[in-house]
């Protein structure tokens, strides 16, 4: 007999799981998502020659170099995932992470639109790092 939606057997049921990043630089990759991850909250997971994982909750992100790599550089702008959206906190965490992430090789994007880039009531900001990855940033609503 399947459980009703909502009952603890199945209460992860539809939810992510994890997302696993293919990087040209496991070393860069490790400094600069490693660094994001942890300051969102994430905890190291797990470690291997050429990949590396961080935890928050149910759902961790894994970066890897793997051997089946075509390419040296993500394009976020080609077909496929675009970037990746985290909770930041409050406005206060959010600028002290845009203003920390640049020593650890994230730029901040539209920058003169910034902290405002996805609309007037949206609080964030769209980082990118040295491989084309973006991620954006999401305050909590004051």
């Amino acid at each position: 007999m399947m459980p009703d939606v909502g009952t603890a057997e199945d209460s992860s049921r539809g939810l992510l799981h994890h997302v696993e990043i293919w990087v040209p630089d496991l070393a860069r990759a490790e400094r600069s998502w490693g660094w994001l991850l942890t300051r969102l909250g994430a905890t190291p997971y797990q470690s291997w020659e050429h990949g590396r994982s961080w935890r928050s909750g149910g759902v961790y992100v894994v970066v890897e170099q793997s051997q089946a790599l075509v390419g040296d550089r993500h394009e976020r702008r080609a077909p496929g995932l675009n970037h990746l959206a985290f909770h930041a906190g409050t406005p206060a965490e959010l600028d002290a992470l845009v203003a920390e992430a640049p020593t650890h090789g994230w730029r901040l994007m539209f920058a003169d639109r910034h902290p405002f880039a996805g609309g007037r009531d949206h609080r964030a900001a769209y980082l990118e790092d040295a491989d084309g990855y973006e991620v954006e940033l999401v305050a909590v609503s004051p």
